[in-house]
């Protein structure tokens, strides 16, 4: 089958509605429930509940950054089937970005007001890494993945044990994410060298530092 090209003002509107629907919670439903569905909603003291919503916001701003990251990355790559499966990973992140503002809502708290800056950062470094080609596009998403890994990780560590709610989001997140890299090594990513990821936990600091708060 033919692949649809898109002109210039297509692609733009394309990308419009990608950052509104990005900054509104992707689609109106996510296509899978979200784990937390059947889950009680133990009581939290009021430092409880402001720490898990600041994970969860986190969390949130991390989605928006995936979005803006794997659509960028589409607009650019130069081979169909790395478009098709950036697409892809997009839509399944959408569930995650759903998840995690539905989670936000029940904690009584908010996404991060940075959200558009993130989205426009992330969009122009995935553009850029699916303009120097394939390999370096999905190695960056490899790398990126595994950098979510880590934080996904120590949020297990520092939720409150009793918001099973969140936890069950952050799990499952946690092995959609794990797999999203490995895809993206099995389909040809290259393994970026040390001081690339340490540049990049650099940067992602100080991301999730602001989001926390903000």
């Amino acid at each position: 089958m033919a692949e649809t090209r898109f002109s210039p003002l297509d692609q733009f509107i394309i990308r419009a509605d990608g950052l509104l629907q990005a900054l509104a919670g992707g689609r109106p439903h996510a296509a899978r429930p979200t784990p937390a569905q059947a889950l009680p909603e133990n009581e939290l003291n009021k430092a409880e509940r402001h720490h898990a919503a600041g994970l969860m916001r986190v969390n949130h701003a991390g989605e928006v950054c995936a979005q803006a990251l794997y659509q960028g990355q589409a607009l650019t790559a130069q081979l169909p089937d790395v478009r098709e499966q950036m697409r892809e990973a997009a839509t399944e992140e959408e569930d995650h970005l759903h998840w995690c503002q539905t989670r936000l809502t029940e904690l009584n708290s908010h996404t991060s007001y940075l959200n558009p800056l993130w989205y426009g950062a992330s969009f122009a470094i995935g553009a850029t890494a699916g303009l120097i080609g394939d390999k370096v596009s999905l190695g960056f998403v490899a790398a990126t993945e595994q950098q979510v890994c880590k934080h996904l990780e120590s949020h297990l560590k520092s939720l409150p044990a009793a918001d099973v709610k969140s936890r069950a989001i952050v799990e499952t997140m946690l092995d959609d994410e794990a797999r999203h890299a490995h895809t993206a090594l099995e389909a040809g990513g290259i393994r970026f060298p040390g001081p690339v990821k340490a540049l990049m936990t650099l940067t992602s600091k100080a991301m999730t530092k602001a989001s926390y708060y903000i």
